[in-house]
Order: structure tokens, then C-alpha cells, then sequence
């Protein structure tokens, strides 16, 4: 069997409007399922690249129907837990011209939400491991998750399993009792990639610097074990039209990506872990570190075409995109 990219992380019922309606508006909602970490499973999965992604749902319909959603992207599923809780859920308006998309996060006393440490065995899925993906996400929901992701992060570095980290820091995430500042550093320090910004190191490892190159060097400096940081830049004209690019901090210098002019956005959710998904699947087939930028950007601004949260465009548009092939053709 052919070594795994693990992921983990909370996977969630997505319930959002029809087209660009308001949650005011809407009669129905349309059913998908999804988590940061868990897309990046399936984008994987689907260019070819074995996944598994570690959860916990409840042994309900709809944990089943999650685990479905997983599978049917090619996903391993094997490892996931089950107890007696609720699937979270969250809700999505998408945004149009000068108004903002809006989501409202319902994850109280989620499956979860209540994962406890000792209940998976992360040393038999790390021997069985190549990349292992974690976000801050998870360690923001409580201390059960955060003792979870250390537990994984632990049994990765002694497989000697490379390991990325989106610290991707959401304030309101943080409510049982820990601030990212003091959870964050011993799975920051644990991690051979990272994706963050300013404010991510700002809040999750006290580091106050607004140059994004100067930044990165105080990462690695309290870090050892970080060897590259990377980040999109977005650039807001409106909710449908943004401009995409992405830098790379190598750990000797800072490289800049091309930029995708993005003027009719279909759904943008996810497209940050598109981003990681084409950074993993570069560095996986032994791209250099501009080609993997390069990969990681295109994948991102094509997932803002696709709806739901999965990037399901392949390998070839991908590399298309780079190119600037087959640009908005109708291909027969």
C-alpha cells in the first residue's frame, strides 16, 4: 500500500442559500459536508495522491452521509471515530458585488468537539503515513481536540512524517477556556511547513511584525523544525471580484507567485485549503519551491470557480491555468 497524506479535523453539514440568496430570503438549503483539513484530503485524492482523513462524527445518518462524502472523493475513511453526539453544522450566504458572504458556525457539543486523547491510534496511521496536515482550527475547538492533534503531531515526528500546519487563527474559535498563545507554539514548533500571515504569528506565537519576510524569520528563529511559511495575498475589489497570488518564504529567500485577476467568483470557501492541497501535491512530486507556489495559486484561484468546498478541478486544468492554456474555452 502506497504511503497516506493524514489529515485531521472537524468535518461539518454546510447548509447554504440557493444562488445569492439572504438567509432572511431562503426556503431551502443546499446539503454539502466539509472541514479545513478534510479538503485538502480530497483534493488529493481525487489528482491521484492517497488521503485519509481522522475524524470523529456521530453514529447517526448523518455522520454516515459525511463519511460518505469523504469516500466518494476517494478519501480513506477507515480511522474515523463515532460516538453520540451531533454533526456540526455551518451556515453559508454567498456574497455578490459590494455586499460580503456571510457564515454562522453552529458546533456546540459537536462529535467532535468532544473527541478525547488515548481513542486513536496515531502510531499504526503514521507508520503507514508520507504528510501529515493539521489546522488551528482544531486545537481552538477544545482541549479533547487540542490534546488530539498533539497526540498526532507527537507519532508523526516519530515516524519522521512530514508535517504542515494552517494556523489559520479565528478569534471566536477560542472559547473553552485557552487562547491560541498558549496552545498553539508546541504544535507551531512540531510542524516542517506552516501557512500564516502576520496576524497568525501575531496571536498564536506572539510575534509582533509587519513584514511578512521579517516575520518568518522570527518564526524559524523561536521554531527550528519550520522550514518554509507560506500565505496567499487577496486583493478585495468586491464579493465577486478579487485578485489571487501567493509568496513563499523558503527559509533563505521570499518568492512571489503570479496573479490571477478573479472577476466573477463563483464560491470562495475552501479555497485557502486548495491552496495547501496544490503546496502538498507540489512538494510531494518533487517540484521546486517556485513550481510548488505556482501549483498551490492556480489550484486556489480555480477553486474559486467550483462550488462547495472541494477543489475538484485536475491536475491537467491546474497546469493549464499555469501555463495559460485553454484559458475560459469551451473544450469539446
Amino acid at each position: 500500500m502506497s504511503k497516506q497524506v493524514i489529515t485531521f479535523g472537524d468535518v461539518m453539514m454546510r447548509l447554504s442559500t440557493p444562488g445569492f440568496a439572504r438567509f432572511t430570503q431562503t426556503e431551502t438549503f443546499q446539503v454539502r459536508y466539509a472541514g479545513s483539513e478534510a479538503n485538502v484530503a480530497a483534493a488529493l485524492a481525487g489528482w491521484g495522491f492517497p488521503a485519509r482523513h481522522v475524524t470523529r462524527f456521530p453514529d447517526n445518518d448523518f455522520g454516515k452521509a459525511a463519511s460518505e462524502s469523504l469516500r466518494k472523493y476517494g478519501v480513506d475513511t477507515s480511522s474515523i471515530q463515532y460516538g453520540e453526539e451531533r454533526l456540526g453544522l455551518y451556515f453559508l450566504e454567498n456574497g455578490a458585488m459590494q455586499r460580503s458572504s456571510r457564515i454562522l458556525y453552529d458546533r456546540f457539543d459537536s462529535a467532535f468537539v468532544a473527541i478525547q486523547p488515548g481513542v486513536i491510534d496515531w502510531d499504526n496511521i503514521m507508520s503507514q503515513a508520507r504528510w501529515f496536515h493539521w489546522s488551528g482550527i482544531t486545537p481552538a475547538l477544545s482541549q479533547g481536540a487540542a490534546a488530539v492533534c498533539q497526540e498526532a503531531l507527537r507519532s508523526a515526528r516519530k515516524h519522521n512524517v512530514m508535517i504542515s500546519g494552517d494556523i489559520n487563527y479565528r478569534r471566536n474559535l477560542w472559547q473553552y477556556g485557552k487562547q491560541a498563545s498558549e496552545v498553539m507554539p508546541d504544535l507551531i514548533g512540531l510542524s516542517d511547513i506552516l501557512i500564516g500571515d502576520v496576524v497568525d504569528f501575531e496571536n498564536s506565537l506572539g510575534i509582533v511584525e509587519p513584514d511578512f519576510e521579517k516575520a518568518c524569520r522570527e518564526v524559524q528563529k523561536l521554531n527550528p523544525a519550520v522550514k518554509k511559511v507560506a500565505k496567499t495575498t487577496r486583493k478585495s475589489i468586491s464579493s465577486s471580484h478579487n485578485k489571487i497570488g501567493g509568496v513563499l518564504w523558503t527559509g533563505k529567500e521570499l518568492l512571489t507567485s503570479r496573479e490571477y485577476d478573479l472577476t466573477h467568483i463563483v464560491d470562495r470557501v475552501g479555497a485557502g485549503d486548495a491552496f495547501m492541497a496544490g503546496l502538498i501535491a507540489g512538494w510531494l512530486t518533487n517540484k521546486t519551491d517556485q513550481q510548488t507556489l505556482e501549483l498551490g495559486v492556480a489550484s486556489c484561484a480555480l477553486k474559486h470557480s467550483i462550488e462547495g468546498d472541494v477543489n475538484v478541478c485536475t491536475m491537467a486544468e491546474i497546469e493549464s491555468t499555469i501555463k495559460g492554456e485553454n484559458v475560459g474555452k469551451l473544450l469539446r
